[in-house]
């Protein structure tokens, strides 16, 4: 919707279009039923493996604790964005509110920027796990652990805090079509009327700060537990200390690649299109497939599992 504002004979923009994955009537319907089941499956397999991490005093260590904290938040992370999807698949209305734009932007940007911080504490923990198991508890005490999760989910509530108010005293006129599935930040920025320079700067700065130093401690943190994992001198000893956090190598990489490529990478012809191919992956796939990653290749959460499902479907002794 737009509105002519008298005073400065201008048409203001109240809503906005989003395109979602393109313009096939035939397909919705296909469309609602795919990420319909995407979303049961991202939902209760995140819900079962914090459900585990709570019941089982077996997980009750940092690293579970950490899964834990990202369960809670692939599941805030994909309510954000498929919710919304669903509902226009199924109405056929891309309309969302400037208001609401702005409110699943803030959502996103929070969850998004606290996952990065909160993937790389997890790699941190690993790294102080295997090259100094004797230091562990010292250095990984309940204390620690509670403060490296709170600061994750508070760094992304401020962060994107400065990025979001900004872009709401923006005035918005004219076009009001996005191309994405969601309201992320450039394609918002795009819709502007006003001068936009300094808020991409801060913003492009913000996510710069966000994504490459929790890359970097990363990175840095999985090359000492290479070297420290190829001085094992048993080939079964190397293959059971990688395995407890190979998984996590592996959702890292999915990640924050994905991730690079959409917001740190110079947007040309070759990128514009898949820009929404590799969103996708970060924001729907990812989260989906974190609990399969942790549960599949996971004997502690595995076996948290096997003795969770036997209390509930064993019969009942009086």
């Amino acid at each position: 919707m737009k509105v002519v504002n008298p005073l400065i004979n201008q048409t203001v923009t109240t809503e906005v279009i989003l395109l979602g994955l393109g313009d096939h009537p035939e397909l919705q319907i296909l469309f609602f039923l795919l990420f319909l089941v995407i979303y049961i499956i991202t939902i209760m397999g995140n819900l079962l493996i914090v459900v585990l991490v709570v019941t089982d005093r077996r997980l009750h260590i940092p690293m579970y604790f950490f899964l834990g904290n990202l369960s809670c938040l692939e599941i805030c992370y994909t309510s954000t964005i498929l919710p919304r999807m669903l509902a226009s698949f199924l109405t056929g209305n891309r309309a969302i509110s400037l208001t609401g734009c702005f409110i699943q932007l803030y959502f996103f940007g929070f969850l998004v920027t606290a996952e990065t911080c909160l993937l790389s504490v997890m790699s941190y923990d690993r790294y102080l796990a295997i090259c100094k198991p004797f230091q562990y508890q010292f250095l990984m005490n309940n204390k620690v652990c509670i403060s490296l999760a709170a600061g994750s989910w508070i760094s992304g509530f401020i962060s994107v805090s400065v990025v979001v108010v900004w872009l709401s005293q923006l005035t918005y006129c004219g076009f009001n079509v996005i191309d994405h599935f969601f309201c992320d930040t450039m394609p918002l920025i795009k819709l502007a009327c006003s001068d936009t320079s300094l808020v991409i700067q801060v913003a492009f700065l913000l996510c710069s700060v966000f994504t490459f130093p929790p890359f970097l401690l990363t990175i840095t943190s999985y090359i000492w537990i290479i070297s420290v994992i190829l001085r094992i001198p048993s080939t079964t000893g190397r293959q059971k200390t990688f395995s407890t956090c190979s998984s996590h190598l592996l959702v890292v990489t999915i990640f924050y690649v994905t991730l690079m490529i959409v917001y740190l990478l110079p947007e040309g012809p070759s990128l514009r299109g898949s820009s929404k191919v590799f969103s996708f992956f970060y924001t729907v796939m990812t989260p989906m497939i974190n609990p399969l990653i942790y549960s599949l290749r996971n004997k502690e959460v595995k076996e948290a599992l096997r003795k969770w499902a036997q209390k509930i479907w064993s019969p009942q002794r009086f």
